[in-house]
């Protein structure tokens, strides 16, 4: 994949959420190819892996809110990006129980924020927007979601992510289709798992966490299966669909699943156990029903994806437990996380 890293050299990128999990992760991968970078999160948002693991003083970093419209068009339009990641998002399907209306308006107006700054920009090649796998109307079905299956959403946040999915194809046929400016896509990946997420109501954060706090873990639903993958895997995907639609935006415009393929799923419980076995611990689990409504299956079918960006996914399931693993051993055992970071992000993508 070193052609990646020879694509975005030198290219103007503006990252919404980019000290999140993912964020950061894809942050960390694109300051290490060479890119120039804004990042606009907000301003109370937990940042420590962000500055334990990306070479933030190589970013324009913006803290304010993705709700501020004005501010929000004032960044972009003066920083002139040519690639648009958009991730900010209330990012969990427990917290949006919490607030639900907080969730639905930071993932619909958010979006529709960025997709309305974004049509009038001078010189933007690419608009990728992450969504998610729960955008789908889900039905546990075995068979993996298409990208061209129903949206729906029995939850706040899954209902969030299908409307932000709604206002993009709104956006796309009323005026990205005809303006032909730009490549502009949604992505939609599945459960991701890697070093440095530190959210609550994740199970790797949680097992971690029951670590260093040397208390039982608690896990929900650990009968539930999840399209588990580490979150280079989506990175790749991102980045890859980036370049497509800068080069080719009206063949590869639209909405793609990055998912693991159809037999990289696994029992909540099981994903606990391998972590554990990984790290050389022992711990006692407790098993605890969801007081919310989770889905205990959900599968993505990429195949689209596989057939016409040539994506794959590198990291098989037990590979991306084994990598996340090491990251938090390296992380207890107060080694330099910043360099492994680096390193797995090197090895993922094969450059030397």
């Amino acid at each position: 994949m070193n052609n990646l890293k020879k694509f975005f050299k030198n290219k103007r990128i503006f990252i919404t959420g980019h000290t999140g999990f993912k964020g950061t992760w894809l942050t960390t991968c694109l300051t290490n190819f060479g890119a120039k970078i804004l990042g606009y999160s907000k301003n109370d948002e937990k940042r420590y892996s962000y500055e334990k693991i990306c070479a933030f003083n190589k970013v324009q970093n913006v803290y304010a809110d993705i709700l501020d419209y004005k501010s929000l068009k004032n960044k972009i339009e003066k920083f002139n990006p040519q690639i648009i990641f958009h991730l900010a998002a209330k990012a969990l399907v427990s917290e949006s129980y919490k607030d639900p209306y907080k969730t639905i308006e930071t993932n619909t107006l958010g979006t529709l924020n960025i997709i309305e700054i974004s049509r009038n920009l001078k010189n933007l090649k690419s608009l990728v927007i992450i969504t998610s796998d729960k955008c789908y109307l889900n039905r546990e079905f075995k068979k993996g979601y298409k990208e061209n299956d129903m949206l729906g959403g029995d939850d706040p946040y899954s209902a969030s992510k299908a409307s932000a999915e709604l206002i993009f194809n709104a956006y796309s046929k009323s005026f990205f289709n005809f303006q032909n400016k730009f490549g502009f896509a949604t992505a939609r990946a599945g459960n991701v798992i890697g070093g440095g997420d530190w959210s609550n109501n994740r199970i790797i954060p949680d097992s971690i966490k029951s670590i260093i706090n040397k208390k039982k873990l608690i896990i929900r639903n650990p009968n539930s299966t999840r399209p588990w993958q580490h979150v280079l895997e989506p990175i790749s995907g991102y980045l890859l669909l980036a370049k497509k639609l800068y080069e080719n935006k009206k063949k590869y415009s639209g909405s793609w699943n990055f998912g693991p393929s159809g037999k990289e799923t696994m029992y909540v419980k099981k994903v606990v156990r391998m972590l554990f076995l990984f790290l050389g611990i022992q711990k006692s689990i407790i098993n605890k029903k969801s007081n919310f409504k989770e889905a205990s299956l959900l599968k993505l079918n990429s195949n689209k994806a596989l057939k016409k960006l040539n994506w794959r996914n590198t990291w098989n399931m037990k590979t991306s437990i084994r990598e996340t693993a090491q990251w938090y051993k390296c992380f207890l055992n107060k080694e330099d996380i910043k360099k492994f970071t680096i390193y797995q992000i090197n090895n993922y993508f094969n450059i030397k």
